[in-house]
């Protein structure tokens, strides 16, 4: 019996995660949970799976949660009770869904005690992942990606022979607005960006779908884990959403994972790991598909994705400041204060005023998030 431990239990990842823990529950026993601010659904997967400890965003929720948890649970809250929860559990397994950057001090902790990360959380590796590497290879912890491109590329590397690898391929859908010009998007609304056509995910990551900034993410994200170089990490539109990432060997050989768009397989396969189980998506048929289709980024179309390659390459706290400004101008998006366009231009307006450090310790990560946010919320 695995137990496992999930942060952002609430979110389109977590509640996909303790569905796949249901369909196997004579194989995974819940340990901790840790959400953020809805606790009528926490109080749900606490009832259904009695992990001994939560957490909740604040002491006044975790004050309101009591009264209502089974006896033996234990309820935390805040940043040191997502600590407890990705810490100070007996799971072997943490599963990192929270959004933002909030996950990097718990994986930390969780990495600090030995946990296996079921990495959801891309911004930790965005922000820190020379922090977050590092201290994985020095206490033996696998990172095991969750994200559906990284999972693929994960997938199509095993057995593989490192140096005969010539580069990797993160396939983008092109979100909401793929097929809308640059002239169509001064006027989109926060409804329009949040109707992705392929995946069913939470607000922001959609609206990052569609800025391009999540494919983004994603490069700097497989540049840790799999310990590339940016020229040799490629992006292409395809909006079937049905090759999920490829790998080029040196013998031109492509080896690409496919399936129907549905988060539950990569998720389960790193709870799984090295094993595949029964899932309960649904097989795929390239008959029915018929046709795929493929297109080549235009990083003018997309500049967010062009930003992010640009700091990556840049390495240091560009990455972190990148991040910082993204979810400050979407969050300020969701809340109708800016337009759509406007996202990108206060990300690329912050870069402009970026110093970098290239080597930061986490205290200058967290000062440079701090005031990249505070410089984005002024703009």
């Amino acid at each position: 019996m695995k137990k496992i431990s999930v942060l952002g239990s609430t979110g389109s990842i977590g509640t996909q995660t303790l569905d796949v823990v249901a369909k196997h529950s004579d194989h995974f026993q819940i340990d901790g949970l840790a959400a953020g601010t809805n606790i009528s659904l926490l109080l749900e997967q606490v009832r259904q799976f009695k992990p001994r400890k939560i957490s909740v965003a604040n002491r006044e929720l975790a004050e309101q949660i009591k009264p209502n948890v089974p006896e033996g649970t234990k309820v935390y809250y805040g940043d040191q009770g997502l600590i407890e929860i990705a810490a100070g559990t007996d799971a072997e397994m943490v599963v990192t869904a929270v959004m933002g950057s909030l996950g990097l001090p718990s994986t930390l902790a969780a990495i600090e005690a030995g946990k296996t990360i079921g990495l959801a959380n891309k911004e930790t590796l965005v922000t820190a992942g020379h922090i977050v590497t590092e201290l994985a290879n020095q206490k033996g912890v696998k990172l095991l990606p969750i994200d559906s491109e990284h999972s693929a590329i994960f997938q199509c590397l095993n057995g593989e022979n490192r140096r005969d690898l010539s580069s990797i391929t993160l396939t983008a859908s092109g979100g909401s607005f793929r097929d809308r010009t640059r002239e169509e998007l001064k006027h989109v609304t926060v409804e329009d960006a949040l109707k992705h056509p392929n995946w069913s995910m939470g607000a922001k990551i959609t609206i990052d779908s569609a800025t391009m900034v999540n494919k983004g993410l994603e490069v700097i994200e497989a540049h840790w884990l799999f310990g590339l170089p940016y020229e040799q990490i490629n992006v292409l539109l395809h909006p079937e959403s049905i090759i999920h990432s490829f790998v080029e060997f040196r013998d031109t050989s492509i080896i690409a994972q496919l399936g129907n768009p549905d988060m539950r397989v990569p998720i389960q396969y790193a709870l799984t790991y090295p094993e595949r189980w029964d899932s309960p998506s649904q097989r795929l048929s390239l008959a029915e598909v018929g046709r795929l289709h493929f297109q080549e980024m235009d990083f003018e179309r997309f500049p967010c994705l062009r930003l992010a390659y640009e700091c990556g390459k840049m390495g240091g706290t560009a990455t972190t400041a990148f991040n910082a400004a993204n979810e400050v101008a979407v969050a300020r998006f969701l809340r109708r204060e800016i337009s759509f366009l406007q996202i990108e231009d206060i990300i690329e307006r912050v870069l402009d005023q970026h110093h970098n450090i290239s080597v930061p310790e986490l205290a200058e990560i967290e000062e440079c998030d701090k005031r990249t946010r505070e410089a984005a919320s002024r703009l």
